[in-house]
């Protein structure tokens, strides 16, 4: 099995289309689920058919980034999960920072597939002084005057933004002025962000409305057209 270096080698400039990427984290749940069910090995065929892929989507995805598998095993568990840790950049530790400790804050921090997959939580910051001081689920809560210190000491790059739709831009140009490189957001409204910054938006709402419409259209040749996943387009 090659080693994958930084660029995909199944496009010229080295770009990755989103949809790759986002299929590779279900690739790597799915081994991940295997190799907890006991099993070495799997095939293009299996993955896919589980997750609702054919198998040649399987291998066009992974030939971005080398070639993987064995003449007559197909692909060793273990190996690919190494692999593909190593593509997203999840095979070493991501400490970050999260802003906003109201009701969903609080439920984040409390959600241990973070830390599972090689992200965590090392420090909360908001605005409210009742907070200040407290620990929630082993995470310390500060002030936001707090971000540059703590950000620095523990070299934050990655934040999340848990705060009411009002506060969002006011608390992503804070991580963004300290340095913080991605910005995973739950608030439900878009933020302006530099260049240099990634943003991924996680609106609850425009999840429930995508499954709604599916419900609602089920038999329409709308829904027969619809992906099974909303990452499934190329």
């Amino acid at each position: 099995m090659s080693d994958p270096k930084g660029k995909a080698a199944g496009s010229p400039d080295g770009a990755v289309p989103k949809a790759v990427v986002n299929r590779l984290s279900l690739y790597l749940r799915e081994l991940q689920h295997l190799v907890r069910d006991g099993r070495e090995t799997t095939s293009s065929n299996q993955l896919g058919r589980v997750l609702g892929f054919t198998d040649a989507q399987v291998r066009k995805d992974l030939a971005y980034f080398g070639h993987f598998g064995y003449p007559g095993i197909g692909y060793r568990c273990d190996e690919l999960i190494r692999a593909i840790r190593k593509i997203l950049g999840t095979n070493q530790q991501w400490p970050m920072a999260m802003v906003g400790v109201g009701n969903l804050g609080r439920a984040l921090l409390g959600y241990k597939g973070f830390q599972q997959q090689g992200f965590r939580i090392v420090a909360a910051f908001d605005s409210d002084p009742h907070k200040m001081g407290s620990v929630i689920e082993g995470v310390q809560v500060y002030h936001l005057d707090s971000l540059p210190e703590i950000t620095a000491t523990n070299r934050i790059r990655l934040g999340i933004i848990a705060v009411p739709a009002a506060a969002a831009q006011a608390a992503a140009d804070s991580l963004v002025a300290v340095g913080v490189e991605g910005i995973l957001n739950f608030a439900p409204v878009t933020i302006a962000l530099p260049e240099h910054v990634n943003l991924v938006g996680v609106d609850l709402a425009i999840e429930l409305e995508q499954l709604s419409f599916a419900v609602a259209n089920r038999g329409s040749a709308k829904s027969e057209s619809a992906p099974k996943h909303s990452n499934e387009m190329d």
